[in-house]
């Protein structure tokens, strides 16, 4: 399993968000590959379960290696849209819906195979014994490569890899959204050689003005010079050193943030500075 440090996130890349033409993808595309992000991350419902499709219609003129990238897309949450007759949001992890899920993205997305399929996230109606049976006849095809979650707990994630492995846990985590690090979910990671995927990377901090963006301002402001570096390129460093080696996935479609993000990899905060910056989101020095 081979991923980019970090991961293009493409939630906003159509409808639900900048709503790019094929040529603005393809040009995007490229712009991550310059700085070596080859992850894409993808889900069905993505614009209403339109992203995938116009990604796939762009990918198939960029001239790109299908080999020279990763694709990964979610599935199981049953979205209410024009595109789908749901009457409420819900889960399916039916074997067959899986199945269905996992073709129809790959449909999508032109391509023979998901180098990654997760679990969008946990239904109270999820078996294990279904899903193990769906991931199993869909390895077997070749049709996808690994198999992951997305936003599961700990005890979620027990229950599912009791009968099929599981390769990445995509949570929520940043700064300002770091239960992970005490509620066993990175603990776990690390004891199972699980990858963590991180979305939503840079958190509140730039969204929120509060007492706790405006301490994480201020310490980042007084580092910035120390290490030559943004705001945002702090963050995703404070992220990149956690032992579990997670990979932030970063939403923006702005060439110059996505280019500022890369150099974020260079970045190695010591010790006390990593501490110090988690100190100012928390508010209160570490028990």
């Amino acid at each position: 399993m081979t991923y980019s440090r970090l991961i293009a996130g493409t939630m906003t890349w159509g409808s639900w968000g900048k709503q790019y033409t094929k040529k603005d993808m393809i040009s995007l595309m490229h712009h991550c590959l310059e700085h070596s992000i080859t992850t894409f991350d993808h889900a069905d419902i993505y614009g209403g379960y339109t992203t995938e499709a116009d990604f796939g219609n762009a990918f198939t003129e960029s001239g790109i290696k299908r080999e020279n990238i990763q694709l990964i897309s979610k599935c199981g949450i049953q979205y209410t849209s024009d595109n789908r007759p749901n009457t409420v949001k819900h889960y399916d992890y039916s074997k067959e819906y899986i199945i269905w899920s996992a073709e129809t993205s790959l449909k999508h997305l032109k391509t023979d195979y998901l180098d990654l399929f997760l679990l969008h996230r946990p239904s109270p109606l999820m078996h294990p014994d279904a899903i193990s049976e769906a991931i199993t006849m869909l390895k077997q095809q070749g049709k996808i490569r690994n198999f992951g979650v997305s936003n599961f707990t700990p005890s979620q994630v027990e229950l599912v890899s009791n009968t099929e492995a599981i390769s990445v846990n995509q949570i929520e985590f940043s700064l300002t959204q770091h239960s992970a690090l005490h509620n066993g979910s990175l603990d776990q990671m690390v004891l199972k050689n699980i990858i963590p995927m991180a979305w939503s990377p840079l958190g509140n901090v730039f969204k929120e003005d509060t007492e706790q963006t405006r301490r994480i301002h201020k310490q980042l402001g007084q580092l910035m010079d120390i290490y030559n570096a943004t705001e945002d390129q702090l963050l995703l460093a404070w992220i990149l050193k956690h032992p579990a080696n997670i990979h932030p996935v970063i939403g923006t479609t702005s060439k110059n943030r996505i280019t500022d993000a890369k150099n974020a990899v260079r970045i190695e905060l010591t010790l006390e500075d990593w501490f110090k910056i988690l100190v100012a989101s928390q508010g209160h020095k570490v028990p």
